[in-house]
């Protein structure tokens, strides 16, 4: 039986990953959160039926200190390492950085050197995100080893987290590969995220306001994913990644931000209104698009066990059913 550590495992991304290993494996896994706002505490385990589950350990620890002897000595030996918990918004990081340097640089840091200790560790994951390649022209999608252009606060430190990562798989020979991901979705996001709070503006007939360019003509584009479809690809990773290799975990489909409230609207059955803004001139690090190659990982052989359609109808039914996670 395999032991695998996951941290901010109580968080929107990190919780998916925990429900999917519970059931596709027979792992013990160890969960590390801060238990922040986006967090909320431990509600996400406790609707996954995770925290009455024997094999589950969770640990309130902020791993932007060093891990104090106690939590090393709680964790104890584990076969992998799923490096998850980071500062994530984007306006946050614009408003203030530093949280996100403590957590995304120092914090990647201290879970690195805790992994020095670890004798039997076969893997490090960083998890990273497609917004360090910065904005995509159309027709681009980037590659895993193309360069970086982080343009916001955020995304500089996911991808100065992604340099620590890699520095340790060459000077300590670390175990670790590296993760891409694109727009993730599902049930249990946090409300500030664009489908809950467009489900949410729809069912109390509010304008929804939709991230354009500077002509308030264009709609931004995302990739979307959901994350069950994430950690089917982690977890496909895990059994055959290659040393110090990144892999891009791209969404199967691209959507226009008005397309998709459009959408929401339909299946919600609330008319939208909207309106088009232009976030970038006012508060330069919104990118209009992102892109992401994935060609790298189909040719591993995996193969997403969701469609982007069926897996948008179930997030939006999921959250009407679920109101109180919006």
């Amino acid at each position: 039986m395999k032991r695998i550590l996951i941290t901010g495992g109580c968080g929107f991304m990190g919780h998916h990953f925990v429900d999917y290993v519970l059931k596709n494996t027979d792992w013990d896994v160890v969960i590390i959160d801060k238990l922040t706002y986006a967090s909320h505490g431990l509600d996400r385990l406790r609707d996954i039926a995770a925290l009455d589950n024997k094999r589950v350990l969770v640990l309130g620890c902020d791993f932007s200190q060093s891990l104090s002897e106690g939590v090393r000595h709680e964790v104890g030996e584990v076969d992998y390492i799923v490096h998850m918990g980071a500062e994530t918004h984007v306006d946050r990081s614009i408003e203030n950085p530093e949280p996100f340097v403590m957590s995304n640089v120092v914090g990647t840091m201290h879970m690195l050197n805790f992994a020095r200790s670890l004798p039997h560790l076969t893997w490090f994951v960083y998890f990273s995100t497609d917004e360090i390649f910065g904005p995509a022209e159309e027709g681009v999608s980037y590659k895993e080893w193309d360069r970086y252009n982080s343009a916001n606060p955020y995304s500089a430190t996911k991808a100065g987290g992604e340099e620590l990562a890699l520095s340790y798989a060459n000077t300590y020979k670390l175990p670790l590969f590296i993760t891409h991901t694109m727009n993730i979705f599902g049930d249990r996001q946090y409300r500030e995220k664009f489908i809950p709070k467009v489900i949410k503006s729809l069912l109390a007939r509010e304008k929804v306001t939709i991230h354009a360019d500077p002509t308030k003509t264009q709609a931004g584009r995302r990739s979307w994913i959901h994350a069950q479809n994430v950690s089917s690809a982690l977890l496909f990773l895990l059994a055959h990644a290659k040393q110090r290799e990144k892999y891009n975990i791209a969404g199967e489909r691209e959507v226009d931000n008005l397309s998709m409230a459009q959408s929401i609207a339909r299946v919600v059955g609330k008319p939208l209104e909207y309106e088009l803004v232009d976030f970038h001139s006012s508060r330069p690090g919104h990118d209009l698009r992102y892109a992401l190659d994935g060609s790298k990982l189909a040719t591993l052989g995996w193969h997403m066990p969701m469609t982007f359609e069926e897996s948008l109808k179930h997030t939006i039914q999921w959250t009407l059913d679920n109101q109180k996670w919006i």
